[in-house]
């Protein structure tokens, strides 16, 4: 495979993207979020591998800044501390490594955004079902079907693809358009508290 042809694919998987009925449900993720991040509640966000780089862009997006200047919202990646992970893997196990994080951080009407190129993931699906116990509005960003977190979480935003690669590609798409959505719906209620 060619670079062209690798690039057409990854744009014919965009396309069908846009042309399914993930519109409804990432207006949905944005709008909680927003909810969320506005009454100053957290948002967690955890992945492994390749979806761990993402849960960390997510949280670099929001905490600094996407596209305007504001204040930093309140989210976190769970899995950018080595030595929080380490430990948990070590004495609870690797399934824990979010789970544990999120009995530690969770707060009722926040917000978890589980990513999972399978959706099968046990340690995120885990989390996603600690998360939702303890109150929280919970998101998964998957492939096709949703795997487990399809059971499990509040939205799920499915990418029609079963190629892991491709689907991060797109994921990156997508949780870049909601960082953008986000901050823009937020920007004009934070600029006017900072003024106060």
């Amino acid at each position: 495979m060619g670079i062209n042809d690798y690039l057409n694919d990854s744009a014919a998987l965009l396309k069908r993207c846009s042309e399914g009925d993930l519109s409804a449900r990432v207006d949905e993720a944005i709008r909680q979020i927003s909810a969320a991040l506005k009454g100053d509640r957290c948002l967690l966000v955890c992945g492994n591998g390749g979806s761990a780089s993402d849960a960390m862009h997510i949280a670099g997006e929001l905490i600094g800044r996407y596209l305007k200047e504001r204040r930093a919202f309140k989210v976190v990646a769970l899995s950018a501390n080595p030595a929080i992970l380490t430990a948990i893997g070590n004495d609870y196990g690797y399934e824990d490594v979010f789970a544990r994080q999120v009995e530690g951080l969770a707060e009722t009407g926040g917000i978890f955004l589980a990513l999972s190129t399978s959706g099968n993931s046990p340690n995120v699906v885990k989390a996603c079902a600690k998360a939702k116990a303890m109150a929280m509005y919970t998101i998964a960003l998957t492939g096709a079907g949703g795997g487990k977190l399809k059971g499990i979480a509040d939205i799920l935003i499915d990418v029609p693809s079963s190629s892991t690669p491709r689907i991060q590609e797109a994921h990156l798409c997508l949780y870049h358009y909601i960082c953008q959505e986000v901050e823009s719906a937020l920007a004009h209620t934070v600029a006017a508290a900072d003024r106060d």
